[in-house]
């Protein structure tokens, strides 16, 4: 007898009279897993009791945390994939293995292999598709096992992070054996006028239907039941059509759904019953004049968003997603673009009744992109199964609006894909990410689109929409004056003029001297570090060209991953072209975009005010994004003028050049002459004490509820200290589980899911709380040792410390502080906490929470003047002025026997890459966000055999270039040299591939593309 615990399904122990009809059962909870791969995993009878037990959704890549040399390299933000293990118990009645049963996966990456009690189902390699598989043969009475296999050792399979496991929810399905097929009702809605709409809904039954009856229902919004019809099924594909009056539309300002039952029936029995959520809208593109909705003609306010674009990694429950896809529509957006694949079906619910216009997207790429991917491991045998089920399944929602084949990627088999689409769902047009514009409905261009150039000379046969634009970035509460290009400034952009004559802000987060290349800064909050163009100016592009449709913005939270592209790679593990950081806190760029896009008074003020390095009387821009008549500033009391906000790019920000002084900077908005708003930041001093607050995401669904934790540091008059880097510590009780920890900083090594702690990042940072099944209490302790690292403002060193109830009732008892400032131990020899103290540099204070006695929390800081951030001068970075783009070889794909090696003198990076002797490849990944063109590349490289030329292969997104010749450097120490070559880089993706020919290899330092 097993000794885990075995799941019963209640559902399937009642009788068939208890249920005639469908069942969806909750799949999520108790499921065992390992991160190991052996066959007889699968077996119906194998001891799984060491396994651990969680629930899903569940992603074990995200787990496991960064690892230098993690397996999906800088594109998946070094972060692992493997091959893990899912089995599940569960029990059966004899009464219902007459029906039929489903299993019903909504995303499992990547290749996926079932077994029911043994018996093998099947393999699904797409990681982003949902999928099912009838179990009914295989049931038997009493106790049945399923185990899943999911294959991620192949990588990196895709060119940003993944996740890796059962990642989205389970449900089984049970029916009668005559039920509607999945996926098989399609409700169309071909005419639509004021007064009077046209609904024509499709069926597809499986079984026998002699003798049976058909009925549909159509309900309004508010429940009323509208019209009904009910026939003889004359065969197993139904059609219906009714007439509404008066049809309420879907939009994003009035998601309306109308719903309709399904019925199959026998006399009077209900066989199946399925019930669809629907809406009445249309769509119209005109090449000149853009997108119209409901007959308005209407600006695409998007983004594009990763489905692992924020704190859970790819481990979405419907409360988080409900929370994230709100603070996006916060922002003012109507339209979301999930890139580059579809997403699980709670997505497009929760579009569908916050009111997001969506383009769905099915791949990335149709062949290889990323080394390992889906395009290179199953597209040409699986795309068309999975494009049916894509389309099949999301076409009833009334938030899609226009259907996305592909991103950056071109190929012979795209009019295949657009008339195999067309044949699913004939209602809408599709269009693709750059990728084939001729053979797409309509013309969709990424970054390319971001350039005056292209803008002012651009002519279209189609109607045009920007699905990636504007690429900018921004770290939360890190501001520079001085313009950043990515890539220096290209040709054909729009100005973007400095705001200083010379740089203001001297902190970096990383001393440039240990930068690997010039990107590794973090970017401004200003505006002013991109690509090719600033958010306000491609703002001002769309709203004012009538033929730009609209644009995806690049993107809305910050995500892991794609690490090397902008920010050179470790110790930077995620991308920052978010306007909410991956903690899910509002960038000043969220603020920009509420000011234009929605209508509630809004006001929000940049820089922060707390300045002690700075030399009094150094002007700051003062920014203020409104959308209020006019705003007025005021320092200390003192007016500074008032400004409006304008129309054109550089004005829509009001703006003062304010001398610094410490003291109170307050922002008043007016409309019509009367204040309606206002928002002030005062001068901080050091961090004191921990301000926590909980936002609670309600249970929905399958979902218990999940928590947001918010801790920010604050001084003693309760104002941010906006470098704080304190950690926060945590002591979670009770029914609660943590699922990470976030504060957006991305360069941070500490586990978001493993440690107890996490440093708070400019000022903050969050836990993120979900409740287990049937939970009834939680709290947290929460801690930190507060004060400015490096000591410049203060020496005084505070110590906080509270118990929090989360929910439920639990004893919240005193709490003891102990600490110690001379390394020693504080459990033992600790001195009682009762105040703030004073230390010396490069003190190490440790201190312990005790509750009832019992240690609960072990923490510790070290405070000194080479403590937190570096903090420079106007010369810090020159080392760094005018140089190209250098990709490390070994952050490159590696394979044969290329390896690793620091055995040598002078490199750059962590390290370079030797062969000794033997064969083997190196494939450099590069992103090209410019038009296609010939680009100057160097290889660094080093050997000393002497008439040895170590000629190497060069490829170019596999193509053969030409041979390279690395002749002798005179050492094999520390005597680098480089051979040229000039590539024609395509817009997007491109790899850069050398390999030996036969005579092994230099060493291989980087490839610099200047």
């Amino acid at each position: 007898m097993k000794k885990h615990f075995i799941i019963i399904l209640s559902i399937m122990l009642l009788s068939l009279e208890l249920f005639s009809q469908r069942a969806e059962i909750n799949f999520n909870n108790n499921w065992l897993f390992i991160l190991e791969d052996n066959l007889s995993f699968s077996k119906e009878n194998f001891d799984d009791s060491s396994w651990k037990t969680l629930n899903v959704p569940h992603d074990w890549s995200f787990e496991k945390g960064v690892r230098k040399g993690g397996d999906q390299g800088q594109g998946g933000g070094y972060h692992d994939g493997g091959i893990g293990w899912y089995r599940k118990d569960f029990n059966i009645k004899k009464e219902s293995l007459s029906k039929v049963t489903y299993i019903n996966f909504d995303g499992v990456y990547m290749n996926s292999e079932v077994w029911i009690n043994g018996n093998h189902l099947g393999k699904r390699p797409y990681g982003y598709i949902s999928f099912r598989y009838d179990i009914s043969k295989y049931l038997k009475q009493g106790e049945n096992n399923i185990a899943v296999r999911v294959d991620n050792s192949l990588e990196p399979s895709a060119r940003w992070y993944h996740p890796c496991g059962i990642y989205a929810p389970v449900k089984l399905v049970v029916v009668n054996p005559t039920h509607f097929k999945p996926n098989s009702i399609f409700i169309k809605t071909p005419s639509i006028k004021e007064d009077k709409a046209t609904v024509s809904i499709d069926a597809e039954i499986n079984g026998d239907v002699n003798k049976l009856k058909y009925e549909v229902k159509l309900f309004s919004p508010e429940g009323k039941e509208l019209t009904e019809k009910i026939e003889s099924l004359k065969g197993s594909n139904p059609t219906y059509q009714f007439e509404i009056e008066n049809p309420q539309l879907w939009s994003p300002e009035t998601p309306t759904l109308y719903r309709a039952i399904t019925k199959i029936l026998e006399g009077k029995k209900v066989i199946d019953e399925v019930e669809t959520t629907f809406g009445f809208k249309t769509v119209k593109w005109e090449t000149k004049t853009g997108f119209w909705l409901n007959g308005e003609n209407v600006k695409l306010k998007g983004v594009c968003e990763h489905w692992e674009g924020g704190p859970v990694g790819g481990a979405w429950t419907k409360p988080m997603l409900r929370w994230k896809l709100q603070s996006l529509k916060d922002m003012g957006i109507n339209a979301i673009r999930p890139s580059h694949n579809p997403t699980p079906p709670m997505f497009y619910d929760l579009c569908d009744e916050i009111g997001l216009l969506v383009m769905d997207e099915i791949f990335d790429g149709w062949h290889k992109k990323a080394p390992q991917d889906y395009g290179k491991q199953a597209f040409d045998e699986w795309w068309q199964r999975d494009v049916k089920e894509w389309i099949t399944r999301d076409r009833n929602h009334p938030s899609i609006f226009v259907w996305s084949l592909g991103n950056e990627t071109h190929s012979d088999v795209a009019p295949e894909l657009v008339k195999f689409g067309k044949s699913l769902d004939p209602t809408r047009l599709f269009t693709s990410g750059a990728g084939n514009p001729e053979d797409m409905d309509i013309t969709g261009v990424n970054g390319g689109s971001e350039t005056k150039s292209f803008i002012e000379s651009k002519t279209f046969d189609k109607p045009f929409i920007s699905t990636e634009a504007p690429h900018t970035w921004q770290t939360r509460g890190y501001y520079r004056t001085q313009t950043w290009w990515r890539d220096n400034e290209l040709p054909g952009t729009y100005e973007l003029p400095n705001l200083t004559e010379k740089e203001i802000f001297f902190y970096e987060g990383i001393n440039p001297k240990n930068w690997r290349n010039r990107k590794q800064s973090f970017n401004s909050s200003y505006d002013n570090a991109t690509v090719r163009v600033s958010a306000r100016k491609y703002w001002e592009v769309m709203r004012d060209n009538p033929w730009h449709s609209g644009h995806f913005r690049w993107t809305g939270f910050d995500y892991y991953g794609e690490a090397g592209l902008v920010h050179g790679g470790l110790p930077f593990n995620l991308f920052m072209g978010g306007a909410l950081d991956v903690a899910g806190f509002k960038k000043d760029l969220f603020y920009f975009y509420q000011s234009q896009w929605t209508k509630e008074t809004m006001i929000h003020m940049l820089p922060h005010w707390t300045h002690p390095r700075m030399e009094k009387g150094t002007i700051i821009p003062v920014w203020v994004y409104s959308n209020a008549d006019e705003v007025e500033l005021f320092l200390n009391g003192k007016s500074l003028g008032k400004d409006k906000p304008g129309t054109v790019w550089n004005e829509m920000q009001c703006e003062w050049m304010v001398p610094y002084q410490d003291g109170k900077l307050e922002a008043v908005a007016y409309i019509g002459g009367k204040e309606v708003k206002r928002t002030s930041f005062s001068t901080s001093k050091q961090p004191s004490k921990l301000k926590t607050s909980i936002q609670k995401l309600a249970a929905e669904d399958s979902f218990t509820t999940s928590y947001i934790i918010s801790s920010e540091g604050l001084d003693e008059n309760d104002n941010l200290y906006p470098y704080g880097e304190n950690k926060v510590y945590y002591n979670i009780q009770g029914d609660v589980k943590k699922i990470s920890m976030e504060n957006g900083n991305p360069i941070d090594p500490t586990s978001r899911t493993k440690s107890d702690f996490r440093a708070l990042f400019f000022g903050k940072t969050r836990l993120f709380l979900r409740a287990l099944p049937n939970a009834e209490k939680a709290s947290l302790i929460t801690a930190s040792i507060l004060g400015d690292k490096a000591l410049y403002t203060s020496n005084k060193i505070s110590i906080d410390a509270k118990q929090i109830q989360v929910f439920g009732t639990s004893n919240i008892d005193d709490l003891e502080i102990l600490y110690t400032v001379n390394g020693e131990n504080p459990k033992t020899k600790g001195v009682i906490y009762k105040g703030a103290f004073k230390v010396a540099d490069a003190t190490i204070v440790k201190a312990v929470v005790k509750q009832n006695g019992k240690v609960v929390l072990n923490m510790e800081e070290t405070f000194g003047k080479n403590k937190g951030l570096f903090w420079g001068n106007e010369h810090s970075k020159d080392m760094w002025i005018g140089r190209g783009v250098n990709i490390s070889a070994e952050e490159g794909v590696l394979e044969g026997d290329a390896k690793v090696s620091k055995q040598a003198h002078r490199y750059k990076g962590s390290g370079f890459v030797r062969f000794d002797g033997k064969e083997g490849a190196i494939t450099f990944y590069q992103e090209n966000d410019g038009e296609e063109g010939d680009y100057s590349m160097r290889f660094r490289y080093m050997h000393n055999n002497e008439g040895e030329l170590h000629t190497m292969k060069l490829y170019l997104n596999d193509e053969f270039i030409r041979t390279l010749e690395f002749k002798p450097t005179g050492g094999w120490e520390k005597e680098w040299k480089f051979v040229p070559a000039i590539l024609r880089l395509k817009a997007g993706a491109n790899n850069i591939r050398i390999e030996t020919a036969g005579h092994s290899g230099p060493f291989i330092d980087e490839l610099f593309i200047d």
